[in-house]
């Protein structure tokens, strides 16, 4: 009978300590700075957008209690190392650089990256093209990487935000700027952008410009990468992903 009850008690105990661990917030980092349409505050002090909504979803489908936490760009890896958050849903792409030090998810949108430049100037998104021109990027991104790689002919001005790029672009600081195709339609799009359109997109580079943007999360922590697997795949599935999609953009980003 002893043996029952301690049986049973252990049992009880594991029960337990498994609701908890299933009950624990799990910290999505996303970038601080503004990154609209992805992810940006409202008036009342609120993140919103198409990758806010997205978190949500893929937690609900992985039945995970998720909160979003965040984090400066430039800091945002070192953070999840650091073990400050759990994983990265910050539009980051999939890249063997970033590979070596955090593990992915699979991938929940994909998107070209593209040259944007004023109306006026005859511009293409080629490194002969933008030769001698003072090109804006965003620092630590994908985008630094590839400008740094194939744009050795111009000046490129690197700011913390990409915001930051397009004012000067909109002031005519700068040439043009390299960043996602769905971030520079919405700034095209939008008062200060009206100057500007979008040249091209730049030559695809799978190796610099990565595999589609997916979930980070550290080295080794499979239970996490699996669970947020399990979400992004169940929205795909069931038509969420697209629902979601089709209140921000016009087309697919997937």
């Amino acid at each position: 009978m002893k043996l029952k009850a301690l049986l049973a008690a252990a049992t009880a105990a594991a029960a337990l300590s498994a609701g908890a661990a299933a009950a624990e917030q799990v910290k999505i980092g996303i970038a601080a700075e503004p990154y609209p349409p992805f992810a940006s505050l409202d008036n009342s002090g609120n993140w919103v957008g198409w990758e806010v909504e997205v978190i949500g979803a893929v937690c609900a489908a992985a039945e995970l209690d998720c909160v979003i936490t965040p984090v400066a760009w430039d800091g945002i890896i070192p953070s999840l190392t650091g073990q400050q958050i759990d994983a990265i849903m910050a539009s980051m792409s999939i890249t063997e650089e970033r590979m070596k030090t955090i593990d992915f998810s699979d991938p929940y949108y994909n998107t070209p990256a593209v040259i944007v430049a004023d109306k006026s100037m005859d511009i293409a998104p080629t490194p002969e093209s933008l030769a001698g021109k003072i090109v804006g990027i965003q620092a630590s991104t994908i985008h630094q990487a590839y400008a740094q790689e194939y744009f050795k002919d111009a000046e490129l001005k690197v700011y913390q935000t990409q915001d930051e790029a397009n004012q000067d672009l909109f002031a005519g600081r700068i040439d043009a700027t390299q960043a996602d195709s769905i971030a520079m339609a919405d700034f095209v799009n939008s008062g200060n952008g009206g100057c500007c359109e979008i040249k091209g997109a730049v030559a695809d580079d799978p190796a610099i410009l990565g595999r589609g943007v997916g979930a980070g999360v550290r080295k080794g922590d499979d239970a996490l990468r699996e669970a947020l697997n399990k979400g992004i795949a169940a929205i795909l599935a069931d038509g969420t992903h697209e629902k979601i999609t089709a209140k921000y953009f016009t087309t697919s980003i997937y």
